[in-house]
């Protein structure tokens, strides 16, 4: 408009700053005690074969011993076993611990396919969250049925659900619900081991 003052043009504003790293120690945290309770179920009935209690007990002990790089890898193998078909499989929300095996699909049938990069992410990291919600809801129950109870259970989970309803920072559904696994961790019985599970396909390598 003739006769009107410049004006500088209207800075964008910054990019939200990216998240805090997580430390390694509680990342394994959140996939090995939901293991450990998984390897607890009713589902083995004979005990668990040591080609499934092996990639745990591998993780727990790098896990104790601060080496959580090994602990990670130990846990991918768990994962893997988790998933073949000569073990009993895992009622939900326990199968979420197997490896992703998701279904061929066109690039552009995937929900989140062309999503910004950060979006995509935001989206993973809800259905993470979601995943480490419906765990730690299955593991203390499966922890009440069997005389081990966890202090101030029921008011972390209504907190950690009111976040994942909203559009609150993950790192507060976290903070409320990772005191659970550090609770119930200690307070888990160690596993059963049993022998090769009948019509069993041989091991890797033999």
């Amino acid at each position: 408009m003739p006769g009107a003052p410049n004006r500088p043009p209207e800075a964008a504003a910054p990019p939200p700053p990216p998240p805090a790293a997580e430390p390694p120690d509680v990342k394994v945290m959140r996939r090995l005690v939901p293991s450990h309770v998984a390897l607890l179920l009713e589902t083995w009935k004979g005990g668990v074969p040591p080609e499934v209690a092996g990639p745990f007990e591998k993780a727990e002990a790098a896990y104790r011993a601060g080496d959580y790089a090994t602990a990670t890898s130990a846990l991918d193998q768990l994962s893997i076993r988790f998933a073949e078909p000569r073990w009993p499989s895992l009622p939900e929300p326990f199968q979420r611990l197997r490896v992703p095996i998701p279904a061929p699909i066109p690039p552009h049938w995937d929900p989140d396919h062309g999503l910004p990069a950060a979006e995509k992410e935001e989206r993973q990291a809800r259905r993470r969250a979601e995943a480490q919600l419906a765990l730690v809801e299955a593991s203390l129950r499966w922890a009440g049925d069997h005389g081990i109870s966890v202090d101030g259970a029921e008011p972390a989970l209504t907190h950690g659900r009111s976040v994942l309803g909203s559009d609150s920072a993950l790192a507060e559904f976290y903070a409320a619900i990772d005191p659970l696994w550090r609770q119930l961790d200690p307070k888990l019985p160690p596993l059963r081991r049993g022998g090769p599970r009948a019509g069993a396909l041989p091991a890797e390598g033999s």
